[in-house]
C-alpha cells in the first residue's frame, strides 16, 4: 500500500492510527483501490478499543449457556462488537486465568462466576473493565450489574407441584451449593416442603456438580436406598438428563414409580421418554439483557450510577414425567405452563 501511495510505511502507519499526514489523500486512494480493510489491531490503536466483549461461562457444553450466548449475539449483530467466548469449567482457578488474560484484550466482560466466593471479578472492576454477571452472582455482588432468575422461586414451584400431586417422599439432587443457582434452588425447594410438613432427610438431599454424570450417580444412590423417594427434583438440565438415564437403566417406570422434575427446559424435553416436567426460564432473554447492560456501560455517555439488578421469573411446564405417587398423568396434562 505504501508503494501504491508513494509514501513510506511509517506514514501509512501514522495515518491508520488517526494522525495527520501530508499525503492522506494518496493513502486513502490507495486504500480504496486495493480494497484494504484495517486489522482489528490497527483499529484498536486508533480508537483505544478492541471492539471485543469477553464472555466467560462455567460449561460451554450446557445448552442453557448456548441459548444465553445466542441472545448476546443477537444484540452484537447490529453493533461493532464481536464476542470472545471462554470456558471456566466450573473452576475458580481456571476462571482466574481466563479473566487475567481477557482484561488486556476486551472492552468489557460478561461472567457467570464459578462460585459465589470468587474474588477475581473484583480485580476486573479495579482494572476499569466493565463487568456484568449473568445466571450467577457473587456474595455481596450488589455493586455489579447482573441478570439473574428467581432461583428460589423456581425451587418453590417445583416443590409446590410435587406437593399438589401428593408426594411426601421427595429427594433433591442439587448443583454445587457455593453457586447462586445451586444454593437458592435447593433452599427454595427444601424450605417449601418443610413449611408443608414434609422433611427432606439427608439421604434424599444430595449435592453434585451440575454435570450429567453427577445426576446419574446421585440418582443411582437414591435408587439403592431401602426406601427410595417417589419424586426427584434435579437442579439443572444436565443433571435431569443424568437422572433420566439412571432411571431408564434401572428400569424404573416414570412417573409410575418415581416422578422426575428438572430445572431448565431442553429443546428435546417434549420428545424424551416421558416428556419432562421442568421449571423453565427465559434463557435467550437473559443473554439479550446482559449484553444490553454491558453496552450501556461501554457507552461514552454513560454516567455510571447504581448497578442494575434484573431478576427474571421462572415458569413451570407440566408434562408427563410427574404424577401422583404410584400413578400416571392424565392425557389432558401432557403440557401445561404456569408462571410465577
Amino acid at each position: 500500500m505504501a508503494a501504491r501511495a508513494g509514501v513510506s510505511p511509517a506514514t501509512v502507519s501514522r495515518f491508520l492510527r488517526g494522525q495527520r499526514v501530508r499525503s492522506y489523500e494518496a493513502i486513502q486512494t490507495a486504500i480504496d483501490e486495493l480494497g484494504y480493510w484495517p486489522s482489528a489491531a490497527a483499529q484498536s490503536l486508533k480508537s483505544g478499543r478492541t471492539n471485543t466483549i469477553g464472555v466467560v461461562v462455567p460449561d460451554i457444553t450446557n445448552p442453557y449457556f448456548a441459548a444465553v450466548v445466542k441472545g448476546m449475539e443477537s444484540v452484537t449483530r447490529t453493533e461493532p462488537y464481536r464476542i470472545l467466548l471462554a470456558n471456566s469449567d466450573e473452576s475458580s482457578e481456571q476462571e482466574d486465568d481466563v479473566l487475567a488474560d481477557l482484561v488486556r484484550r476486551v472492552d468489557g466482560i460478561i461472567l457467570a462466576p464459578a462460585t459465589e466466593q470468587d474474588e477475581t471479578p473484583l480485580h476486573v472492576r479495579d482494572a476499569d473493565v466493565p463487568l456484568v454477571f449473568v445466571d450467577r452472582d457473587l456474595a455481596g455482588g450488589e455493586r455489579f450489574d447482573a441478570v439473574l432468575v428467581d432461583n428460589d422461586g423456581g425451587g418453590r414451584q417445583a416443590a409446590e407441584h410435587l406437593l399438589a400431586l401428593g408426594h411426601t417422599r421427595v429427594a433433591a439432587i442439587s448443583g454445587s451449593l457455593d453457586t447462586t443457582p445451586g444454593r437458592l434452588r435447593r433452599e427454595g425447594f427444601v424450605s417449601t416442603l418443610a413449611k408443608a410438613g414434609v422433611e427432606v432427610p439427608p439421604e434424599y438431599d444430595l449435592v453434585g456438580d451440575f454435570k450429567e454424570h453427577s445426576g446419574y450417580q446421585l440418582t443411582l444412590s437414591l435408587l439403592s436406598l431401602p426406601e427410595p423417594p417417589t419424586a426427584v427434583f434435579a437442579a439443572n438440565n444436565l443433571m435431569t438428563l443424568g437422572a433420566l438415564k439412571a432411571l431408564h437403566d434401572m428400569r424404573i417406570d416414570i412417573p409410575g414409580q418415581i416422578s422426575l422434575i428438572g430445572f431448565d427446559d431442553l429443546d428435546t424435553g417434549p420428545l424424551l421418554r416421558p416428556p419432562l416436567t421442568v421449571v423453565d426460564r427465559p434463557m435467550f432473554e437473559q443473554g439479550v439483557l446482559a449484553m444490553r447492560l454491558l453496552l450501556r456501560r461501554l457507552d461514552p455517555d454513560d454516567g455510571g450510577g447504581m448497578a442494575s439488578r434484573v431478576v427474571l421469573d421462572t415458569k413451570l411446564i407440566e408434562r408427563a414425567s410427574t404424577a401422583p405417587p404410584g400413578g400416571h398423568p392424565s392425557p389432558a396434562r401432557t403440557r401445561k405452563t404456569r408462571s410465577r
